[in-house]
């Protein structure tokens, strides 16, 4: 990988940690800010292919992306909210 790739993608992965910071401090949820970081991990991970790609660096795109859908899914899933009669609460 060309050295001003490298250099891309470790400043990706920084700016992704100050934007999952900030998206933190402003919506006060894990969920969120989680979900900004994966978008800026999984930029980082395909700046590699922007050089010569190889097998590896495929595979490294392909495990990050795989990675970032079942995080995401599952983010999807727990911030469904509850309701009907499955909803907590007092009875009515």
């Amino acid at each position: 990988m060309n050295a001003w790739l490298q250099t891309a993608a470790v400043l990706t992965t920084a700016l992704g940690l100050l934007a999952a910071a900030a998206a933190w401090r402003l919506t006060r949820t894990a969920r969120g800010a989680l979900a900004v970081l994966l978008d800026f991990l999984t930029a980082a991970g395909l700046l590699p292919l922007a050089g010569e790609p190889s097998w590896d660096s495929i595979t490294l795109a392909a495990a990050v992306i795989a990675l970032r859908k079942l995080l995401g899914a599952s983010l999807h899933v727990s911030g469904r909210p509850v309701t009907g009669a499955g909803r907590a609460g007092p009875a009515r």
